[in-house]
């Protein structure tokens, strides 16, 4: 029901093509065609139609696959600021994949570093011939995205590839501030949207997707016996990081659980958007918090490793409504 309605929402917006479908075999690895700069075919605008469609098809399964609320918001963005919200997702998906698909942190250091090359090309108009590297430049061209954004994001995956526990819950902050908040100031400048009040709701609202996104992973993490959550709550509430990895429902468990989600809901009382402007991962932050809250902040709860079929319609009628 959930696939059918994200279906319906991305025919309605024009966003996949009825007529063409890409291959399965085409881009299945981000990898960057290096050719002289007379050849690359967007610097010397001899990109096809077919070619502009495939990147731009690309950029929206991998989404759709990796980052589904993310997806099912973007649709409801403005068309102007549609696509371009699509390839910023999708550029964050390439960069979250990094580290769960290395096995050795050099390798990882080595993706970061191709991504940051990447950024400075598209700002020397010469992005390499990549779907994801295609639609950013698109979208830094149409919207003169702030580069520093972009770079900030890489940097802080770049040291997430220490691979260990953060120390407290402030640094999971910091993280979800480099991270999530600078990719929500990219998406309100898609919007046309510069100022003080907005960023300042963009960074408490990237503060809580951060906190609620390390919530959601931790049953994946604890399965590949890899704890995330703040040392320093754990160690509040006497809860080891053996008590996560065998999937622990005792109470210091949900104690931790709670304590962490309750931060989350904090930064989301500190918004002050107007009905103008759209924090689109609040609705979904919400969505999970209150599920999390009905399991009594049992983080291993079944019912939260599925989605709700429900949260494409909610988040519907919340944009009709102009609610968020």
């Amino acid at each position: 029901e959930c696939e059918n309605m994200a279906a319906g929402l991305s025919a309605q917006y024009g966003l996949i093509s009825s007529r063409r479908s890409v291959s399965n075999k085409l881009f299945t690895h981000a990898v960057c065609v290096q050719k002289p700069r007379a050849a690359r075919c967007l610097s010397a605008g001899a990109s096809s139609d077919l070619s502009a469609q495939q990147h731009e098809e690309y950029c929206l399964k991998l989404v759709r696959s990796r980052d589904y609320e993310g997806f099912v918001c973007s649709l409801l963005l403005p068309e102007a600021a549609r696509r371009s919200s699509l390839a910023l997702k999708a550029f964050n998906v390439e960069l979250a994949q990094v580290k769960d698909s290395v096995s050795q942190k050099t390798i990882g250091l080595m993706r970061m570093q191709f991504w940051k090359t990447v950024v400075e090309d598209i700002y020397r108009d010469d992005p390499p011939v990549q779907p994801v590297s295609v639609e950013l430049w698109r979208a830094v061209r149409k919207h003169t995205l702030t580069r520093r954004w972009l770079l900030r994001i890489i940097a802080e995956r770049e040291k997430d590839m220490e691979d260990r526990a953060y120390r407290n819950l402030q640094e999971l902050e910091s993280y979800a501030e480099n991270t999530q908040s600078s990719l929500l100031y990219l998406q309100l400048e898609t919007l046309g949207v510069k100022n003080v009040h907005a960023d300042h709701a963009a960074s408490h609202i990237g503060k809580a997707h951060g906190i609620v996104t390390c919530l959601r992973a931790t049953p994946y993490h604890s399965q590949r016996r890899r704890v995330y959550l703040p040392m320093d709550i754990c160690m509040l509430h006497g809860a080891s990081q053996e008590d996560f990895i065998r999937g622990s429902r005792e109470q210091n468990v949900r104690d931790v659980v709670y304590d962490i989600a309750s931060q989350a809901h904090v930064h989301l009382q500190h918004k002050f958007l107007t009905v103008a402007i759209v924090p689109v991962l609040q609705v979904s932050i919400e969505d999970y918090l209150q599920r999390v809250r009905k399991v009594d902040f049992d983080v291993f709860h079944q019912s939260l490793q599925k989605r709700n079929p429900l949260l494409p319609i909610r988040l519907y009628l919340q944009s009709w409504k102009k609610r968020y």
